[in-house]
This record gives structure tokens, C-alpha cells and sequence, in this order.
């Protein structure tokens, strides 16, 4: 069982430059089609400042950082008992090519199910954009198998 002392750890603020290059090769490599996410002329003609983010970009963003696996490390969870249990995305602001966002993560729950076999770390991030503003939440689900 994972300790339950890591229930509210919150990790390091980590700077992410959205980059409209980056932003194009994953909007194609999720098969995205809307020209919003590979044209910024597309993008500019739906409002958009720039490029937006897909919506699960976000998470490819903070496995960057290795934040996420330097976390678990020190939780003592073998990252091969992992799996990816749940994702979910709420947008407050666009985020688009062109910006810098700082993404910080907090262990919000731990709890197990069937006698302990499962054990899932609920994670919560915010995403703020360059003027404070929160432009992103988003929340984990990783489950470990015992």
C-alpha cells in the first residue's frame, strides 16, 4: 500500500513553451482533422490568437517535465505496475502556440480497491498562463497493481 502521508504533496512549478511546431506534429499524430490545430490562419479565423492546444495536449506537456515520474519515484511506486486509470480537462482560458505555462501538480487522493490489488493516486493540476491567469485544470487517475 502506498502511503497515505502523500495525500496533498504538491509538486514543483514547471515552465512549458507551447510551440506551434509541436502543437501541429501531435494534433496529427492524434489524427486530429479541424484545420484549427495545424493552421494558424485556421486557427486565427476561429479566434483563436494562435495555434490552441488539442485538447489532451496538456498531459503530454507535464510528461515533459518528468515531474510526474520523479513523484512516483519518491513514492517508492515501481513504475512498471502502473496504468493510466483516468484523464479529465477543464478549460478556463485558451491556451495557444506562442505562450508559456506553468503547470503544478498535487497528490489529492490515494485510496485502493479489491483488499488493496489496486491502489489509485488521484493527481490535480492547475495551468496558468504568463499573466497568472489560470487557464487549465486537469486531473489524473494512475492506478498501481499490487
Amino acid at each position: 500500500m502506498i502511503d497515505k502521508k502523500w495525500i496533498g504533496y504538491t509538486g514543483p512549478e514547471v515552465t512549458f513553451d507551447i510551440e506551434r511546431g509541436r502543437l501541429k506534429f501531435f494534433a496529427q499524430a492524434i489524427g486530429e482533422t479541424n484545420p484549427v490545430y495545424v493552421d494558424r490562419e485556421a486557427a486565427q479565423a476561429a479566434g483563436y490568437r494562435d495555434l490552441p492546444v488539442p485538447p489532451t495536449f496538456l498531459l503530454a506537456a507535464d510528461f515533459d517535465s518528468d515531474e510526474l515520474f520523479s513523484t512516483l519515484a519518491k513514492m517508492g511506486v515501481p513504475l512498471g505496475k502502473i496504468l493510466h486509470g483516468e484523464q479529465g480537462y477543464t478549460y478556463h482560458l485558451p491556451v495557444c502556440a506562442g505562450e508559456t505555462v506553468v503547470v503544478q501538480s498535487k497528490i489529492s487522493d490515494i485510496y485502493d480497491k479489491k483488499g488493496g490489488a489496486l491502489v489509485f493516486i488521484v493527481r490535480d493540476s492547475t495551468v496558468t498562463n504568463a499573466a497568472g491567469e489560470l487557464a487549465a485544470e486537469f486531473r489524473s487517475v494512475i492506478v498501481v497493481r499490487n
